[in-house]
């Protein structure tokens, strides 16, 4: 499973819910027994864009043009969704956690 990690939150009004769903999330990963590798923002955008500082419009449409997509996925936070299991796939972890899988 991957996640990405929170290191900084411009909307204080929504941080606590992303904090919530976040915690929801690591918790069923945990109870599934599921490896969680967790990637900074900086780690996907160099892995979709080659640019630690792309931003949100370069990110969104490197996921259209690397899965062939007609259009950008919506809402925002799909193409986030799809870029960090993207980051994961090319990782070491990703390789790793399947070679101890079998």
């Amino acid at each position: 499973m991957a996640v990405e990690s929170i290191f900084y939150f411009k909307n204080q009004k929504t941080v606590i819910d992303v904090g919530q769903a976040r915690g929801v999330i690591l918790l069923a990963g945990c109870q599934n027994n599921l490896n969680i590798s967790h990637y900074t923002p900086l780690q996907v955008k160099m892995s979709i864009t080659g640019y630690g500082r792309a931003s949100k419009e370069q990110m969104q449409q490197m996921v259209k043009s690397i899965f062939g997509l007609k259009e950008i996925p919506k809402p925002d936070d799909v193409a986030d969704a799809i870029a960090v299991a993207y980051c994961h796939s090319s990782s070491s972890k990703f390789y790793s956690n399947l070679n101890t899988k079998t």
